[in-house]
């Protein structure tokens, strides 16, 4: 037996109701498709749709749901929520006609034999919030209450509420440029951020646009931008790219002409990285391992270690990380991104440079990682970061020289990051070649 035909734009509100219960139940990610089945079968102007529907739904999430438990005595049950949710960012946040909303939340609720008894309840709540609008950017409320509370410890409450206002702004689109934009400027209507990172407030699918089919840009966060730059990357310069995917950092590296060794554990992600790399037309030799047990002898001149974290700092392209993270989270990654620091100093040849960087705003994730190192690795030490250094914003470098980027930290916002680098000390050998060096320039001059 067929399906009956759904009303028009029944499909895609049910596909966005399906990707708003994944991301909530952690499931699967915003960009994963089987989280949704029906996101397949529409039409790329339904898919953007159903999807932008979801993510303005998680960018107001506590404020929405503070102002449905409001209204509703009794916890409904959680598809209810979900129909509730879309149905009111459709009306208060997406500007559709308030009868327009209402009709076609009660009509994904009829759909729904889970939720059907409960349409008169859909029908009621949204005109009663539609009549009293709440406020559903208040800072207060866009972050969880032990992430707002955490943030205020770290930085300061008004620190902290400045960050979380920046949750329910849709992000501008940041790219990396490989040489002069020239014509992309006007055509994708560009500004520059810093260094060879651009920004638009375009908006649709990115394959699209001028530039991307031949290479010559990629999407990259002005603040992922940031880290490969400190390591001066140039021609000969050999680099291992640990946690490559997808491959920002290895397409900036590879573009400045040094040899890039990509590694990921992730073979599936890997294949982006691939992909990337055959559209710019750029080289570096991609390995799939994990990498704190890859059985490689080799040093490099520099790695970079961009670490598997809770990404709390990329909320505002990535709403639903911080509905996903839990407390107990922090401290388990904490200690796997300390093994993989001392996995990847093993790979630094002694004189050479270490970039650790995470997009967490979690103190144990960044700042707590630096004092543990350099007491595990002694013959490591920080290289300071200088201020504005690599395009980073100046309001952003710690006093030891490390980084901590803050969304606010960048008008329009950023990703949040934070970033330090170490030099490894040479060894006795270097440093006698070094002095014997030093002496024989002396004498000569």
């Amino acid at each position: 037996m067929t399906e009956p035909r759904l009303p028009t734009g029944l499909p895609a509100r049910r596909a966005a109701l399906d990707l708003l219960a994944a991301a909530l139940s952690h499931r699967a990610g915003l960009e994963d498709d089987s989280a949704a089945p029906g996101l397949a079968g529409l039409e790329p102007r339904d898919r953007a749709f159903a999807r932008i529907l979801v993510l303005t739904a998680l960018r107001r999430l506590g404020p929405l749901d503070r102002a449905l438990d409001a209204r509703i005595p009794r916890p409904p049950p959680e598809i209810v929520r979900n129909i509730l949710r879309l149905g009111a960012v459709q009306a208060l946040v997406l500007g559709a006609p308030p009868h327009a909303a209402v009709s076609a939340s009660v009509d994904l609720a009829e759909s729904l034999p889970e939720a059907r008894r409960f349409k008169g309840l859909v029908n009621a709540v949204l005109r009663g919030l539609i009549r009293e609008p709440p406020d559903l950017s208040d800072p207060e409320a866009l972050a969880p209450s032990w992430l707002l509370a955490r943030w205020s410890a770290a930085f300061g409450r008004p620190s902290a509420l400045s960050v979380a206002a920046v949750i329910a702004g849709e992000p501008d689109t940041d790219l990396t440029l490989r040489g002069d934009p020239g014509a992309l400027t006007e055509a994708l209507e560009l500004t520059q951020v810093a260094a060879d990172t651009w920004r638009t407030s375009r908006r649709g699918e990115v394959s699209a646009w001028e530039g991307f089919a031949e290479g010559r840009w990629w999407v990259q966060d002005a603040s992922a931008a940031v880290p490969a730059r400190l390591l001066n990357p140039r021609p000969g310069l050999t680099v291992l790219d640990l946690c490559a995917a997808p491959g920002g950092k290895t397409l900036q590296l590879a573009a400045a002409g040094a040899e890039v060794t990509a590694l990921d554990r992730s073979q599936g992600r890997l294949h982006r990285v691939r992909e990337n790399l055959e559209r710019t037309g750029l080289t570096a030799e991609v390995i799939a391992a994990d990498a704190g047990t890859w059985d490689d002898g080799r040093t490099f001149d520099a790695v970079l270690l961009d670490a598997p974290c809770s990404a709390t700092g990329t909320f505002r392209r990535n709403p639903d990380v911080l509905w996903a993270v839990k407390p107990g989270d922090i401290a388990a990654l904490a200690g796997a991104q300390a093994r993989l620091l001392d996995a990847a100093a093993r790979r630094v040849r002694p004189g050479g440079r270490l970039v650790y960087c995470v997009c967490s705003l979690e103190p144990e994730e960044g700042e707590g990682q630096v004092a543990g190192f350099l007491k595990r690795c002694a013959d490591f030490a920080l290289d300071p970061i200088a201020l504005g250094e690599g395009g980073a914003p100046p309001g952003s470098r710690l006093e030891d020289g490390t980084l901590r980027i803050l969304p606010t930290h960048r008008a329009g916002g950023a990703d949040g990051f934070f970033i330090a680098r170490f030099a490894r000390r040479p060894n006795r050998r270097a440093r006698r070649d070094l002095a014997q060096a030093a002496g024989a320039a002396k004498s000569e001059a």
